[in-house]
């Protein structure tokens, strides 16, 4: 079937699209254990680029997919390589459409973030690893999800009975165990003010 399937190519490139928005095309992926601070520190940063920075931007939170585009998955390996495969085909959409897009999901294997990254072109992909250590991330526990895991209602949780694979070479790590979410947006921000993804606030 795959062979009857033929790319339409658009008049309007991705350069035109950015060209109107005035700002480079790039996903922040925010990766770590359930607890450590992705989805707030994700919220924080869109908040500030959408209002002090005026960057187009759109955030994709784990949770929230999971009850659109992904509900027909579980938590199984091939059904969170699955998820991440489909979020990655999603980021890949958004970046061509020229907006700043973030992601907060667990993504715990590297060999699937690393198919993120293939899909967009060198730089636009921003791997940000919100480090906390499991117990510090247990001890928060927001979502009760840890307590359920140890309890056994809930099979193959990262962290518990299924791996996080921690990235080897991630463009920005943020401790959240050590840095207050205002110091750990600003290691962010730092970062995009450096290498010219983002200008002063405008």
């Amino acid at each position: 079937m795959e062979r009857h399937i033929y790319e339409h190519k658009h008049k309007v490139t991705r350069e035109d699209r950015s060209r109107i928005k005035g700002h480079k095309p790039f996903a922040l992926w925010f990766t770590g254990l359930s607890g450590s601070g992705k989805s707030t520190l994700a919220n924080e940063v869109e908040y500030i680029l959408n209002k002090k920075y005026r960057v187009h931007t759109y955030l994709l939170d784990g949770d929230n997919i999971r009850k659109g585009l992904n509900r027909d998955l579980g938590f199984s390996q091939r059904d969170r390589e699955e998820n991440i495969r489909r979020i990655s085909e999603v980021v890949r959409l958004f970046v061509d459409a020229g907006l700043v897009v973030l992601t907060a999901f667990i993504s715990p294997y590297r060999k699937d973030r690393a198919f993120a990254r293939s899909l967009l072109n060198e730089g636009e992909f921003i791997e940000i690893y919100v480090k906390a250590p499991l117990e510090v991330c247990e001890s928060r526990d927001p979502k009760g999800l840890y307590k359920k895991a140890r309890a056994g209602e809930i099979k193959q949780f990262t962290g518990i009975d299924d791996p996080y694979e921690e990235p080897e070479n991630p463009e920005i790590v943020v401790g959240t165990d050590k840095l207050s979410v205002e110091e750990s947006v600003d290691v962010i921000l730092g970062y995009l003010l450096k290498n010219g993804y983002i200008k002063s606030e405008v």
